[in-house]
C-alpha cells in the first residue's frame, strides 16, 4: 500500500474515530450539538441517545477495521471495502440528510480510493 494511500485512509479512520467519540461519548456535547445541527434538548432525548450510541459504534467499529487493513494486515481490500462502504454512507446520506456530506464525510474516502486506484 502506497503512503499517501497509507495516509489517506488513516484519515478517514481518524474522522470516524471522531464520529464514534461525538456520538457515543460525547452525545450532549456543544460540539455535537454543532456537528449535528440539533439542539440540546434533542440530543438528552432517550430515543435520540439510543440511535446516536448505535450509529457511533458502526463507525468505531468502521475504524477499528480501517486501522486493522491498515496497519496489522496490511490489505489493500479490507481497506478499499471499507472505504467504498464510508463513500455508499457519504452519497446516501447528501441524497436523503445534506448535500455538504458527501464533501465532509466522504471527501477523504473519495481521495483515499482514488490513491488506491492510481499509486498501488
Amino acid at each position: 500500500m502506497s503512503l499517501i494511500t497509507t495516509m489517506l485512509a488513516t484519515i478517514v479512520a481518524l474522522e470516524h474515530l471522531y464520529i464514534f467519540y461525538l456520538e457515543t461519548i460525547a452525545t450532549v456535547s456543544d460540539k455535537t450539538s454543532q456537528t449535528f445541527n440539533m439542539n440540546k434538548e434533542e440530543l438528552s432525548r432517550s430515543s435520540v441517545q439510543t440511535l446516536f450510541k448505535n450509529q457511533g459504534i458502526y463507525n468505531g467499529l468502521l475504524a477499528v477495521f480501517l486501522l486493522y487493513g491498515i496497519f496489522i494486515s496490511h490489505s489493500l481490500e479490507v481497506v478499499t471495502i471499507f472505504v467504498l462502504y464510508v463513500i455508499g454512507v457519504a452519497v446516501y446520506g447528501a441524497l436523503t440528510s445534506n448535500k455538504a456530506i458527501l464533501l465532509k464525510q466522504g471527501g477523504p474516502a473519495i481521495l483515499t480510493f482514488l490513491s488506491v486506484l492510481f499509486f498501488n
